[in-house]
């Protein structure tokens, strides 16, 4: 581990360095993911007896905004107790790292189920079922409500960012990262974060985002569990996805009932609603997304 103030950025990372390291009372086993703010691996914890997960943040990166944003997340998830939102048991430092450690969630990323069904053999199969996809984004929406009243939005609602429990299929909010603490400074929340598709308009340009920044991507998120690919405008670059969410012109060129004939239209509109360009056509709060959902299920779902 001599080399890691030489790196300079994440990728050069070497986990292979860090297996076997023990660090507080944790061994860390595996890499299962890395991001922007840091490394996973897998690890057993001695003490308990049990596998965890831990996110370091390698000395090489910890620059003033690193460790703010590093801390940041633990904080904001460390007030938070809720089946659907990924527990943190603890932070700490040691010579060559900043970490956290939270559970072991026994399953895939959306993202990866998404990957998974998008290349099944039976076209109709590519898809999540209605009922399935809607039960995901529910849960989603009780667990993005409760963090609200709390304090906490998210700022990266994504596929990558939800961890589905294998046998249950309960999703599971991770990665608070970027998440905004409502009591935060504002002057440390201006550089604009997040994942173009899913970023809200008000959170492109930098500016304060509150809890309508999280109903945008989960109107994004739905979307794309209802169909097979999301109908984008031909968008040369992110950038120009970008421009095109600030002006408000729209990036789909069908409505969601227009790629899944399974859809009734109803669903056009509370998508529309959840994504709209002005933060104040919005649903004002998860909880009215919900009930929206709740309605269409009960108006349209007895036959899927």
């Amino acid at each position: 581990m001599d080399n890691l103030n030489s790196m300079n950025s994440i990728d050069a990372f070497d986990a292979t360095k860090a297996i076997g390291m023990t660090i507080g009372t944790v061994t860390l086993l595996k890499e299962l993911a890395r991001g922007q703010m840091g490394v996973v691996f897998t690890a057993y914890q001695q003490s308990l007896k049990r596998r965890i997960a831990v996110k370091i943040l390698p000395k090489c990166m910890c620059t003033e905004e690193s460790i703010r944003l590093f801390e940041q997340e633990a904080e904001a998830v460390a007030g938070l107790s809720h089946p659907n939102i990924m527990p943190i048991y603890e932070i700490g430092a040691t010579g060559e790292f900043r970490y956290f450690t939270m559970q072991l969630i026994e399953g895939a990323s959306l993202s990866a189920m998404l990957r998974k069904i998008a290349r099944n053999v039976v076209p109709s199969r590519r898809i999540f079922p209605i009922r399935t996809a809607l039960s995901m984004i529910k849960q989603i929406l009780e667990a993005l409500s409760y963090a609200h009243k709390r304090g906490v939005v998210h700022r990266d609602i994504k596929p990558e960012n939800i961890l589905v429990l294998a046998e249950s299929h309960i999703p599971v909010i991770t990665d608070f990262g970027i998440s905004r603490i409502v009591s935060a400074r504002a002057d440390a929340l201006q550089i604009p974060r997040g994942s173009p598709l899913f970023m809200a308009p008000e959170q492109i340009l930098g500016g304060d985002t509150d809890a309508r920044a999280d109903i945008h991507a989960v109107g994004v998120l739905l979307f794309r569990l209802l169909v097979e690919s999301l109908p984008l405008a031909n968008f040369a670059s992110a950038d120009d996805l970008l421009q095109a969410k600030l002006s408000g012109a729209g990036i789909y060129i069908k409505a969601p009932s227009q790629v899944n004939p399974r859809l009734n239209p109803e669903m056009d509109a509370i998508i529309a609603m959840a994504t709209a360009h002005d933060p104040l056509q919005r649903y004002p709060s998860c909880r009215e997304f919900l009930a929206e959902l709740m309605a269409y299920e009960r108006k349209f779902m007895s036959s899927h």
